[in-house]
């Protein structure tokens, strides 16, 4: 176990001695989050990214162990396992090598190979293969047996062959050759099945189309095999036939003579039969993993994002969820988010109603005091802001908010037990205006595979997807830190060290016996043990606690050195967590122990400074443009603004408020080349772009960031010397105006990233 330690520390470039606190910290139950936050001596202060891969890897490793017992344990058993098949399979450092090794020994059902040698014919396809002088139809006569089903010569060869081609197409170092080999010259080659053109016109671009599988990006090859999966395209992934067989000819063929021959054609069947769709299968295999890892890679991050998005904080919320014939329905909220009353009014249906809804918002802005409303951004959301815009609120702001989710929410579980008597629609417009007031502790509510920043979430491996999402969820929310009184069950089950069932524990016992008051008080709740305790204490705030560090992201385990910080400045903990100056005189080297460290001490000190800080941005409220309200309404040239919904590896979706997305790809996002769209956007930041192009048919829009470039002043140097006709003059160290020929578009995007690389390579 050790070794994999050493080998962990060797892929990720960090100390062994940190993965192996890590990986023990792991075992005894730590959660990733109280690691990175809370254990910093031990582990050489590795953060959350650095600790989910050293666990995960170490997963890997440990899975591939047992595969490596069960294959032991089954080559014993089947008598087959001698000293140096022992050692190779002891020695294989990846599943594909390991079942490599196993192939040939493993049971399986019949195949051609198997029922020649039933018929007795496995020694003379060994004797064909060692390709020695013998005459071949001689001793192919021997095999003939009618009895065993072997009735004429050709049939015995025919039977020797199929032995062959199963030896060769198992054998660990060809297919160690071959699987190289197609990872490296194999090409997806994609067409539309003839008839389906029309049915499957979101995939055009792949109709005919053929790239290199070594360089094919993520999105692309999600895209290509969902076009397969729903029969609209065939796609293959193989490299030149003639090369491939021209490898294995310089490993197996050793002589030139009537054996060789044998042996040639039951390679070029081997190959074509068995090697060439096991090869394709595990490419395929292959580069769907790592199309996966990139695609949840980025809904992750893109997740992450819109979680961590700034709140408006505790406000008296009026929310609306829009529709046009069946009206609008309004809820009003708290500060706390509770439902105070709802309604439904129908702006869009007449002018009669136009004045009941304009009477009916009017009159709750006053009745509940309302500092904001939510508008939905769905079906009617720009006409029901811009109606209530025209209504002229003083102090109160209007924002137009995501409600992607916010259905599936309304009919889950959680909203039926939170609003048993309220129908969807309330339930909906509720999570609207909770989302407004705090965006993480509304989210953590659904599925985070539907709150509307992923593509291909469907199509990538579920159990991946969910396991980072859980990572992603329970990073944010234990980043921010929970209010133990007014927190949820959902957010409550997401701090390190809970989980469901404590989470329903703490809200029983807070029902039942009110408030907490400190922290210590934790211990008792039902079932929520020392262990517990010591992963969820630190995450975990209570706004005017008895002991002040209770409000802060200061472990209690840690409570003792600031006791010691603030008596030795002769103050008490709570006037030092007051006066920056006081903080000022703290000599953290003087704490330094053999548990506590300066990472930990440095923590504790920025807590002192800033209290349960709350680590995302400010609120700043946004609206579209006026006028603006569907794809129709747009025209080339366009400057509008916009929020950025979601992140892809070839651009940025934006919301300009038309109810359809537009695309930013990588190329436009800046006047410079974009390796990663993280560089330059973020999910729910606000931009502004322009409209390049619009095709309604499609429901494509096409937006630009880049900014307009004033060309500088040139040089005397770079001016022409002669009295030739002035014309454009650009040395070789400035831009070029170089336009490379068209590129494909993504099933469901724009131009492909390879675009942007071209320009890159200009710049």
């Amino acid at each position: 176990m050790q070794a994999h330690h050493k080998t962990i520390a060797s892929e990720l470039k960090v100390a062994e001695k940190q993965v192996t606190a890590t990986i023990n910290l792991l075992d005894e139950g730590a959660t990733v989050p109280f690691i990175s936050r809370y254990r910093k001596e031990l582990t050489g202060s590795l953060d959350e990214v650095q600790v989910a891969a050293i666990r995960d890897r170490m997963q890997q490793l440990r899975d591939l162990d047992k595969r490596r017992e069960a294959i032991l344990k089954s080559m014993t058993e089947l008598g087959k396992l001698t000293p140096e098949l022992e050692k190779q399979i002891n020695e294989a450092e990846t599943i594909s090598l390991l079942e490599d090794i196993y192939l040939p020994y493993k049971p399986k059902r019949k195949t051609r190979a198997s029922m020649a040698k039933e018929k007795g014919l496995e020694p003379l396809a060994l004797q064909i293969f060692e390709q020695g002088s013998f005459n071949l139809e001689t001793t192919a006569d021997q095999f003939i047996d009618i009895e065993n089903g072997v009735s004429s010569l050709d049939e015995a060869l025919a039977g020797a062959r199929d032995i062959i081609a199963e030896m060769i197409s198992e054998n660990a170092e060809a297919r160690t050759k071959m699987r190289h080999y197609f990872q490296e010259k194999a090409e997806f080659k994609a067409e539309v099945i003839k008839g389906k053109e029309e049915e499957g016109i979101k995939y055009k671009d792949y109709f005919e189309w053929t790239e290199p599988v070594k360089t094919a990006a993520s999105h692309r090859v999600l895209a290509m095999r969902r076009g397969e999966k729903e029969l609209i395209l065939r796609l293959d992934a193989l490299p030149p036939q003639e090369d491939a067989i021209s490898i294995l000819e310089n490993q197996f063929i050793t002589a030139n003579n009537a054996a060789a021959k044998q042996v040639q054609q039951a390679l070029e069947d081997g190959y074509k039969r068995l090697l060439e769709p096991a090869m394709e299968t595990e490419l395929r295999v292959l580069t769907k993993q790592k199309a996966d890892e990139e695609a949840i890679r980025v809904f992750a991050e893109n997740a992450r994002q819109l979680l961590l998005a700034a709140p408006m904080g505790q406000k008296n919320v009026l929310a609306i969820d829009p529709g046009f014939r069946t009206g609008c329905k309004v809820v009003c909220l708290d500060k706390q988010g509770q439902l105070l009353e709802n309604t439904a009014i129908y702006p869009h249906t007449g002018q009669g109603n136009v004045k009941n809804a304009e009477f009916t918002i009017e009159q709750l802005c006053k009745k509940y005091d309302i500092e904001a409303i939510a508008i939905g951004n769905g079906t009617a959301g720009r006409e029901t802001e811009a109606f209530v815009r025209s209504l002229n609120l003083p102090h109160v702001t209007i924002v137009m908010v995501n409600e992607s989710g916010a259905s599936i929410y309304s009919a889950s579980e959680v909203a039926r037990e939170e609003f048993p008597t309220q129908d969807i629609t309330v339930r909906g417009a509720v999570s609207i205006g909770r989302r407004l007031m705090d965006p993480l502790a509304e989210l953590v509510k659904i599925d985070p595979k539907s709150i509307g920043v992923g593509q291909y979430q469907h199509d990538v491996d579920q159990n991946k997807l969910q396991q980072s999402l859980d990572d992603t969820v329970i990073s944010a929310v234990n980043a921010v830190g929970v209010e133990l009184n007014t927190a949820s069950k959902q957010i409550l089950a997401y701090v390190s060290g809970l989980g469901p069932t404590l989470a329903q524990n703490i809200v029983d016992y807070r029902n039942t016996n009110g408030a907490f008051k400190n922290r210590e008080s934790l211990k008792k709740v039902p079932r929520l043990g020392d262990k517990a305790y010591e992963q969820a204490a630190g995450f975990l705030r209570i706004r005017n606690a008895e002991n002040v560090l209770d409000t802060s992201g200061v472990h209690p385990e840690r409570y003792a050195v600031v006791d010691k910080m603030a008596k030795d400045l002769g103050t008490t903990v709570s006037a030092l967590m007051k006066d920056t100056q006081l903080q000022k005189q703290i000599k953290l080297q003087q704490y330094v122990t053999n548990e506590i460290g300066l990472p930990t001490l440095t923590d504790i000190l920025k807590e002192l400074a800033k209290p349960g800080r709350d680590p995302r941005e400010q609120f700043e409220a946004f609206s579209f443009t006026d006028g603006v309200n569907s794809i129709s309404d747009l025209r080339i040239g366009m400057k509008l603004p916009g929020i950025v919904t979601n992140i892809t590896n070839f651009g940025a979706f934006v919301d300009i408020g038309v109810h359809q997305d537009g695309l930013v790809h990588t190329s436009q996002l800046a006047n410079r080349f974009i390796a990663n769209p993280n560089e330059v956007v973020k999910v729910h930041q606000k931009v502004e772009v322009t409209v390049m192009e619009v095709d309604e048919a499609r429901k494509r829009i096409s937006l630009s960031m880049k900014t307009e470039e004033t060309p500088r002043p040139k040089t005397e140097r770079e001016k022409p010397k002669d009295n030739r006709p002035k014309q454009d003059f650009k040395p070789n160290n400035q831009k070029q105006n170089f336009k490379p020929r068209n590129e494909p578009k993504d099933a469901d995007g724009d131009l492909q990233e390879k675009l942007a690389k071209l320009k890159g390579m200009f710049k």
